[in-house]
């Protein structure tokens, strides 16, 4: 079969998705790269159609085996990624979030909650760096950035297929939800009254990370059960939003697994 070109109806509809009202209105998105299709076909539904080209299709023949593909040649493919080089391998999926309600009650040990997060690269990050640490659920709430953007979706490197996230706009009702569940909300917070390795992270957390310019606001954390601060012993300001996630989630992952 002759691979499509970038001017094909399917390819220019799949391109679209590259907007987020598409994506929001179709409840589609799309995975770039081997890693992120790799995820995605692991979803039981998620996978609507695998663009590939020849090259790519011969590279990864087995992960690819059982998927729904579609062969495009090179230009029709760079016109589906935002990626530098083009992996050869682009997914149409099915948005797979969850309801907050659903996402916490699987969550026993481990939740992270991320407020107004609005860089993709910092969002996929977190989402990668709490599957590391064995997390059960992510929440994305207030004004974050879109789960499903392309940046964020290969920023996690196929781990937002790996465990259950809900998007609430309402970042006050993923803490209260939590609460609920008998889990212990702990603000991320330079200012916070408890020392990271002084605290007691033995118990059901849940993390509450935010805004990677100014933090959590006030009233927000003013909810948490504590604000912890990550001890700096140097001249440097502060840690960037992946990387205190990244102490924070770790610290919780030692003491839980004791």
């Amino acid at each position: 079969m002759e691979p499509l070109t970038a001017g094909n109806t399917r390819v220019k509809e799949a391109r679209k998705l590259s907007r987020r009202s598409v994506r929001t209105e179709r409840r589609l998105f799309l995975a770039d790269g081997p890693k992120a299709v790799e995820g995605a076909l692991s979803v039981e539904g998620c996978v609507v159609e695998v663009f590939v080209t020849p090259a790519a299709l011969e590279q990864h023949a087995g992960l690819l085996a059982d998927a729904p593909l579609t062969l495009v040649d090179d230009r029709a493919l760079a016109s589906l990624s935002d990626a530098v080089s083009p992996a050869g391998v682009v997914a149409v999926c099915r948005h797979i979030d969850a309801p907050l309600r659903h996402v916490v009650s699987v969550s026993r040990r481990l939740l992270v909650i991320c407020a107004d997060v609005r860089d993709p690269g910092n969002a996929g990050t977190v989402i990668r760096t709490a599957d590391a640490a064995g997390a059960d659920a992510v929440v994305l709430a207030g004004s974050s950035v879109d789960a499903y953007n392309p940046k964020t979706v290969r920023a996690t490197v196929g781990s937002l297929f790996h465990l259950p996230f809900a998007i609430e706009p309402d970042p006050a009702a993923a803490v209260r939800a939590a609460q609920a569940r008998g889990l212990t909300v702990l603000a991320a917070d330079g200012a916070g009254e408890v020392d990271l390795f002084e605290a007691d992270l033995a118990g059901p957390t849940a993390w509450l990370f935010g805004n990677e310019a100014w933090g959590l606001p006030e009233e927000l954390a003013a909810l948490a059960d504590h604000r912890v601060a990550i001890p700096i012993h140097g001249r440097a300001e502060s840690l960037n939003l992946s990387t205190a996630a990244a102490v924070c989630l770790y610290a919780s992952a030692r003491a839980q697994r004791r």
